[in-house]
């Protein structure tokens, strides 16, 4: 039986998904019926990231202590931002950047990495409730190539499939919010008023479990 959570406000949420699940469209949807202060990923601010997808063994661990530094400092700007806003939209989580680095490091390097992750994240605040959008490996390639950005051209299909599995076991896992799992590959958030006006009813509903899935098939809930 699922452990049923206190009564509790919800003001920060979190949208998290491997790469091309569509994190950044529903943040924003979300954002613009929320009237939510908005938190985006600043991907491209990583000047190793398009070195990293020609050649991850050399440039994964640049990549990835950028990412966990710039993470970090956005971080500290939610902080403030969560005494003000009625609500704050996320397309990301602090801990999401361990994904990565257990899939892409190794030896020196990642307990380097280690040591500094576990000395930032003491001091980052966590969501209400993290949205895990799940879909199949065909939905995430073909979302990733129809929006063809020139950093992912190179973005191989058995690294997304990775990705998706190291996703998978670390949600699996996950304890640290409530969570609600979304099967996003037949859901259309953009498209569709009613997925998205059915995902925020769960968001918000009082009965909520600490873990959750939700599919558009006709059962719903499981």
């Amino acid at each position: 039986m699922s452990e049923v959570l206190e009564k509790k406000e919800i003001r920060y949420i979190a949208i998290e998904g491997v790469i091309g699940a569509g994190k950044t469209t529903l943040a924003k949807l979300l954002t613009e019926k929320l009237k939510a202060e908005l938190v985006l990923e600043q991907f491209e601010a990583n000047p190793f990231l398009d070195k990293f997808y020609s050649d991850k063994k050399r440039y994964a661990f640049q990549t990835q202590i950028f990412f966990l530094l710039n993470r970090f400092q956005q971080q500290q700007s939610i902080v403030q931002s969560n005494l003000f806003s009625e609500y704050l939209v996320s397309d990301y989580i602090f801990e999401k950047d361990k994904i990565f680095a257990y899939l892409n490091l190794a030896g020196d390097e990642l307990k380097l990495y280690e040591t500094v992750a576990s000395q930032l994240e003491k001091s980052v605040i966590k969501p209400d409730i993290v949205i895990y959008l799940q879909a199949s490996v065909d939905k995430l390639m073909d979302n990733i190539h129809k929006r063809n950005r020139d950093m992912e051209k190179n973005m191989q299909r058995s690294y997304i499939e990775q990705l998706a599995d190291a996703y998978n076991h670390f949600f699996f896992m996950y304890k640290s919010t409530p969570l609600l799992i979304v099967n996003a590959t037949q859901m259309d958030f953009l498209k569709n008023q009613q997925d998205l006006e059915e995902l925020i009813n769960l968001i918000f509903r009082k009965d909520r479990a600490l873990v959750e899935y939700y599919s558009p098939e006709p059962k719903g809930l499981l």
